[in-house]
């Protein structure tokens, strides 16, 4: 399955796969093994940007799957990241709030107090960043929030996606 960006660059001449969806990224090493042509790997490039802040612990926002399974954090550990998420009735809201507000383009005060309440725990569990892994969390939450670098995979993915393709 090749996105949209995926179809423009082999257009220039550069051939990648790119997966959009986050959690579709649990499935990015097989497709890798599968095909032969490079996948942009959204956890390697957020790994990469977070390596270009110097950090070491990093606390991670997304979907549950995202969240609690091993295919995000597994590839921030190989380059000696280490990722701690919310607790459960954190990760908990999170996903509700993904799936039923954000996901239908619903912006809470209160899901944004919420979130950034959360952010202050992981931060004070010592993460140094906040990768918002999920595609509509840039919605509530921003950089001026936060009082540590946010990484916005969206955005670094896509950079890396454009990067690849004027290579």
């Amino acid at each position: 399955m090749l996105s949209k960006a995926c179809q423009s660059m082999k257009n220039s001449g550069a051939e990648a796969i790119v997966l959009c969806a986050k959690t579709m990224h649990l499935i990015a090493d097989r497709i890798q093994e599968s095909v032969n042509l490079p996948l942009i790997h959204i956890a390697t490039e957020t790994a990469k940007e977070i390596q270009k802040h110097n950090l070491k612990k990093v606390g991670l926002l997304g979907t549950k799957f995202t969240m609690e399974l091993d295919f995000f954090k597994d590839k921030l550990t190989a380059l000696g990241i280490e990722t701690i998420i919310p607790e459960d009735e954190d990760r908990d809201f999170i996903h509700d709030t993904i799936f039923n507000e954000l996901g239908k383009g619903l912006i809470i005060e209160s899901t944004k107090e919420k979130y950034l309440s959360i952010i202050e725990k992981l931060i004070a569990n010592g993460a140094e960043g906040i990768i918002l892994g999920c595609t509509e969390i840039p919605l509530l939450v921003k950089q001026e929030a936060v009082k540590v670098p946010v990484l916005d995979t969206t955005m670094i993915h896509s950079n890396a996606a454009i990067a690849f393709a004027l290579s």
